[in-house]
């Protein structure tokens, strides 16, 4: 669960096609990042993990290795694997992003957040402006129609938000900018979580109708190459 869009997936409460690797990876990860195995705790031994989920051994090393990876754990020799503070964490990891968003993110989480976005994005939409081609507007267009005709549709809708982010950070050829993309995404998931309603369905008006006349000056600005106007219209979208 880990490719682009299956953030976007958790509003609509669906859950990704699994297998035993990923159901001990999502299981474990979740228990990990919504505090239900604290830091500084100690993961049960395997015998008790491999009855708890049903798996062999194979797969739970897997599992805990992938978990490894993530900065969410750390094995040690005859000490067991225990659990990793936040600061290891790889906040930059879709489905950590996914699990935070399920658990639901802390103010301070959020603030830390926000400061990081504004600073990707709006220079993404600087250099869109500068480097994007006829296929980048395009998409742009494209995107921007699908916006507005998706309102109602939770899913879609912000999909189709993420689509014009996406493609701006694609535009501005910077590999380090494309490859943020779960930022991006994480914001928008959770933007359109705070939006809908207690059965998951979008308001009665739309989902963000009022941001319609910024999105379409961002993507004009960054048609016609304009630097400053993409980059401020970016930070106007971005803006509490």
């Amino acid at each position: 669960m880990s490719e682009p869009g299956s953030l976007i997936r958790t509003l609509s409460g669906r859950q990704s096609a699994r297998n035993f690797h990923s159901y001990v990876i999502n299981e474990v990860g979740r228990a990990i990042v919504s505090g239900g195995m604290p830091v500084g705790s100690s993961l049960p031994g395997d015998a008790e993990m491999m009855d708890r989920f049903g798996v062999s051994r194979t797969v739970l090393r897997e599992a805990l290795k992938t978990l490894e990876a993530k900065g969410l754990v750390e094995a040690r020799a005859k000490v067991g694997t225990r659990v990793l503070p936040q600061s290891r964490w790889n906040l930059f990891d879709r489905q950590i992003l996914t699990w935070k968003l399920e658990s639901g993110p802390s103010p301070a989480f959020l603030d830390a957040f926000r400061l990081v976005r504004e600073g990707l994005e709006i220079q993404a939409a600087r250099q869109a402006a500068l480097h994007r081609e006829a296929e980048h507007v395009r998409l742009l267009y494209y995107w921007l129609n699908q916006r507005s005709v998706m309102a109602h549709q939770p899913e879609p809708f912000a999909l189709a938000e993420f689509e014009i982010h996406r493609v701006i950070a694609e535009a501005s050829g910077n590999p380090f900018l494309r490859a943020a993309t779960a930022l991006l995404e994480f914001g928008i998931a959770h933007a359109v979580q705070g939006r809908l309603t207690q059965d998951l369905l979008a308001p009665p008006g739309g989902l963000g109708t009022e941001k319609t006349p910024l999105y379409e000056a961002l993507v004009a600005a960054v048609e016609r190459g304009d630097q400053d106007l993409a980059a401020a219209r970016m930070a106007e979208l971005l803006a509490p």
